[in-house]
């Protein structure tokens, strides 16, 4: 019984560090483009060229 405690706890802890991570990731400005999804479009290469 003891180990599903400790397992919770160890899984609780790893969330908490995803978190953390995305949370600082959102605060640093990361997923801040603005500019290149509007023009993506106008500058998108083929991918399908042999077919």
């Amino acid at each position: 019984m003891s180990i599903i405690i400790i397992t919770a706890i160890g899984s609780l802890l790893i969330a908490l560090l995803f978190l953390a991570g995305l949370l600082w990731s959102i605060k640093d400005g990361q997923y801040e483009d603005e500019y290149s999804p509007p023009h993506r479009i106008l500058f998108d290469e083929k991918k399908q060229k042999n077919k």
